[in-house]
């Protein structure tokens, strides 16, 4: 489906279902610039879907107020929070204490359990592929917590390594990190395909490099 079709299906969705009068007002608004991008240049094409993934996402502040969260991606019971920082709001003109208030916000969220990802918009226009394997390995710190129960430690091991590497894992990788051989290493990656786990990134009649499939 192409980002479109997805991206208003997903919206539609978002407004229908909400019952907070505040949230669906901003909602109805519509995203602004700089998150549209981040969805079109960077969420979309690494994850492919908007599952789990809520944009002006409200939360309740240290001051009992209100404040939204660009985008909340909670899977289960996780709490990933993705903020889009603009440069000229976030850095060059920023008021000292709007500074404050942004690290006191980013704080209260980690200490209410909250994972914080503050992407920079210039980085979504400039480095667009660094940060889709940002989110590929934001989203694989979630995934792995319904599955372990059935990987073996190996595996386990080997989709830790996939969550930390920001590119896709290769054999190499895996066996160098895991003091085995390339062969070995090939194995347990073969057997994370199979399990919908990982999903060859590079190569076809031989596998060169694995992704975390999400």
């Amino acid at each position: 489906m192409k980002f479109e079709q997805a991206f208003e299906a997903f919206m539609a969705l978002q407004i229908a279902a909400e019952t907070n009068a505040r949230r669906r007002e901003r909602l109805e608004r519509g995203l602004g610039h700089a998150e549209m991008e981040f969805l079109r240049v960077v969420w979309f094409p690494a994850v492919g879907h908007f599952e789990h993934l809520y944009p002006e996402w409200e939360v309740r502040d240290f001051a009992n107020g209100y404040r939204y969260l660009d985008f909340a991606y909670m899977p289960g019971d996780a709490k990933g929070a993705i903020e889009i920082q603009g440069y000229s709001s976030h850095a060059r003109d920023l008021e000292l204490w709007r500074f404050k208030d942004l690290c006191l916000r980013h704080c209260h969220l980690a200490l209410d359990g909250w994972m914080v990802m503050p992407i920079p918009h210039p980085s979504i226009i400039e480095s667009p592929k660094q940060c889709q394997q940002l989110m590929l390995s934001f989203v694989g710190k979630f995934i792995s917590s319904h599955v372990s129960e059935r990987l073996s430690w190996l595996e386990s091991e080997a989709l830790r390594l996939a969550r930390r590497l920001l590119r896709p894992l290769t054999p190499s990788d895996l066996a160098s990190h895991l003091q085995v051989s390339t062969k070995y290493a090939r194995k347990i990656l073969r057997s994370l395909c199979e399990k919908q786990l990982l999903t060859v990134a590079s190569g076809h009649a031989r596998a060169r490099m694995y992704k975390l499939n999400v």
